[in-house]
């Protein structure tokens, strides 16, 4: 078995600044990496930030880095952002093609943190541009995972782990061990409705899949947390990252988030990486790697927790999980169509257009109409990529309304 996610580490000489982009630096990963950088003054240099709409915290987050530019993919949002930027000489642009040449400037590192499927442009271009890659966007994996990590080997670049599940798995990995490893674990909170049963989800609010208890993330996250989607795309991810079948990959539900990895060797010793549930912990490794750095996250007191528990996840209660796996095994195209019915269904759920059981509904009868691939291009460039996740987009949105329509008939 040989892991994509290269082990090897590179020699760092001196101490010089690193040179780092952050894609998506308004999200939550975004603003936790701002965070790890301003505890460390002097260590960095920003060359480019980005976001989506959010023209004045990206201004905001531009002045406070230095940054050389900031660029918002909104085009609409240009002229707030200029405003916000005037005389600051921090240059500003907007639209998807301005947002990849900022991806494609020559760094040391770029974090890639813009959710979702339009991540998948702009960090592939700050792969052909030869930066290395701290991946908090799963969906880079998930749409076309193959793809993806081909293009970073024939680049020579490394792609580091931003989840919190896979860096500890990265941080546990023994490089000249990997032909021992028997299986990967990852870690699961359960979110808000561990203890839910589908009668009490199917009536469930917003507001309530939205109170994740244990991590502060984006929306869109923290719904996939409550149906345990997330889980599903983070299996998805582990399989590409560390070239293990799905049979080798396990989820188990911890509600103390404490444990968030491990690896069972063939001799039967387990290494795990445990820590707070603080998003600064894993970005600092990343953007230390292959060194560590200090961080300014509260000391960690396993004492004062006391007691951990561990539970297998309940399949019937949270089907996210199994289409994920089911997807898995049908390759790229299946994942990312898996990927492009689930984000169109949170999308309408945090919208109150469906329930919260029609999320995963809505993925599975998605997935089953495009069952084959029939019409659907192979996922050799990042172009056939998004046709495909078009592809599922639409037939998502056809289920939806068609959903709708016998709720209403």
């Amino acid at each position: 078995m040989k892991s994509p996610v290269s082990l090897t580490r590179p020699v760092r000489t001196g101490d010089a600044p690193r040179r780092i982009s952050i894609l998506g630096a308004t999200g939550s990963v975004g603003t936790s990496t701002v965070d790890v950088i301003l505890g460390r003054p002097g260590a960095f240099e920003v060359e480019a930030v980005t976001a989506g709409t959010r023209a004045a915290e990206l201004a905001e987050i531009a002045i406070r880095l230095k940054a050389r530019i900031a660029v918002v993919a909104d085009p609409s949002c240009h002229g707030a952002l200029v405003e916000a930027l005037a005389g600051t000489g921090i240059a500003a642009a907007a639209g998807e093609a301005a947002l990849i040449e900022a991806a494609a400037r020559p760094v040391d590192l770029v974090v890639a943190a813009i959710v979702g499927a339009a991540g998948l442009a702009p960090t592939m271009a700050a792969i052909e541009a030869g930066s290395d890659i701290a991946l908090a966007n799963k969906e880079c994996l998930v749409c076309a995972g193959s793809l993806f990590l081909g293009r970073a080997e024939a680049a020579g670049v490394h792609v580091l782990p931003v989840d919190s599940e896979h860096n500890a798995i990265f941080q546990a990995l023994e490089a000249e061990n990997m032909p021992a490893v028997r299986s990967i674990t990852i870690t699961a909170s359960g979110g808000p409705f561990r203890s839910w049963t589908r009668e009490a989800m199917q009536r469930a609010s917003v507001a309530e899949a939205l109170n994740h208890p244990r991590w502060s993330m984006g929306p869109k996250i923290t719904i996939d947390s409550a149906t345990m989607m997330n889980k599903g795309l983070e299996v998805i991810e582990a399989h590409h990252l560390f070239g293990l079948d799905a049979d080798r990959l396990e989820v188990v539900v911890h509600p103390q988030s404490v444990v968030h990895g491990w690896i069972t060797y063939a001799d039967g010793s387990i290494l795990a990486q445990l820590g707070a549930a603080d998003m600064r912990i894993p970005i600092a490794h990343c953007l230390a790697w292959p060194r560590r750095y200090a961080t300014e996250t509260k000391p960690f007191d396993l004492v004062s927790i006391g007691t951990l528990t561990f539970e297998k996840p309940d399949l019937e209660r949270f089907p996210a999980l199994a289409l994920a796996r089911g997807a898995l095994s049908g390759g790229d195209r299946a994942t990312n169509i898996l990927n492009a019915a689930n984000e169109v269904a949170v999308d309408a759920f945090l919208k109150g257009g469906i329930g919260f059981l029609d999320i995963a509904a809505c993925v599975a009868e998605t997935l089953d109409r495009l069952a084959g691939g029939s019409g659907l291009p192979d996922i050799d460039s990042v172009a056939a990529a998004l046709a495909v996740d078009g592809e599922g987009r639409r037939v998502a949105r056809a289920v939806l309304g068609g959903r709708r329509a016998l709720r209403t008939g």
